[in-house]
């Protein structure tokens, strides 16, 4: 095994699911790319300066700098914002993002699930449920009736469409620049917003988080939807001022939201939105592709890099994600 072509044993550092995911992570790996070595990040006889790359998840402040070796860096999400919140992050690095296809199939499992249930009341039949009420409530609206608004149209916003479309929901999207895709009506830029909103019956959150979709979705966007509107949240908690959120919902303005992403999370027990009768609550559950994917993914563009290939998805610090 030791021949010239043998790739040189590489050290990975991980911090994503926990001490016990650890021995998961080892054997994805041992079968992926065997010349990878995956240690736990906290393993006291890990040498800093021995470790290549690193998988993370909230990589505590000032630890990525400390790796003098580092060569990449390996995101657990397809966002980055839990990496670059760190001042001392090692900018010279590059960070590829989770976004690998089954994180986009997953997304818009979550999507269509989350869309149908407002569309149907599922949480009016749960509640009833809970109660032991037998309430026979009639929706008067289908999916052809309806048209749902996306706002992001990255890998996951567009999977989400295309599943939308296939239900048979009209489908927009909105974007920062613009997009096209097939069968959707795609707007772009703080003049396209308007006219994406107000032909939107239920509104899909699916933006990176950046300092300009901070509290995007605030009472002056939401009073531009129709009314009775339904909101899904699942890009970012930041991405969402809750109390208007909750406001709206209380005016009838919104007619239920779907919400798996909070500024503060785990979410806490005296948060309102737990209770709220419009609300259903889920727990940043929306698109956590299964370990062996994001195993095979992370080995792929580590082999890329070793190549020096180019990589996917890689974070662009000029456009924040």
């Amino acid at each position: 095994m030791h021949g010239s072509h043998a790739p040189a044993r590489r050290i990975i550092a991980v911090k994503s699911g926990g001490e016990a995911a650890i021995p998961d992570w080892q054997a994805c790996f041992a079968e992926l790319a065997p010349h990878l070595e995956v240690r736990w990040w906290d393993d006291p006889q890990v040498a800093p300066e021995d470790v290549d790359y690193v998988i993370v998840w909230q990589p505590e402040p000032g630890r990525l700098a400390a790796y003098p070796n580092l060569r990449l860096i390996l995101s657990s999400a397809a966002g980055t914002d839990h990496i670059t919140s760190d001042p001392s992050w090692p900018r010279h690095l590059p960070i590829v993002r989770a976004v690998t296809p089954e994180a986009s199939q997953r997304m818009a499992e979550f999507i269509v699930m989350s869309t149908l249930a407002l569309m149907r009341d599922l949480k009016r039949a749960i509640t009833g449920q809970h109660q032991r009420v037998w309430d026979n409530f009639e929706v008067d609206r289908c999916a052809w009736d309806m048209r749902v608004g996306i706002l992001g149209l990255g890998s996951m916003g567009a999977a989400s469409a295309r599943m939308l479309r296939s239900v048979g929901f009209g489908v927009s999207g909105w974007s920062r620049s613009q997009k096209a895709i097939e069968g959707i009506t795609c707007h772009a830029g703080r003049e396209g917003l308007d006219a994406f909103l107000k032909e939107t019956d239920i509104l899909v959150c699916l933006l990176p988080n950046t300092p300009e979709t901070t509290g995007l979705i605030n009472a002056d966007l939401l009073a531009k939807l129709p009314a009775g509107a339904g909101l899904i949240n699942a890009g970012r908690g930041t991405h969402m001022v809750l109390e208007d959120v909750l406001s709206a919902l209380d005016s009838g303005q919104l007619s239920g939201a779907v919400l798996d992403v909070f500024e503060e999370e785990p979410l806490l027990a005296d948060n309102p939105a737990w209770t709220h009768p419009k609300v259903i609550v889920t727990p940043h559950i929306g698109s956590i592709a299964s370990r062996r994917a994001r195993a095979a993914f992370y080995a792929e563009q580590i082999r890329r890099f070793e190549a020096g290939e180019p990589m996917d998805a890689l974070y662009d610090p000029v456009a924040g994600y």
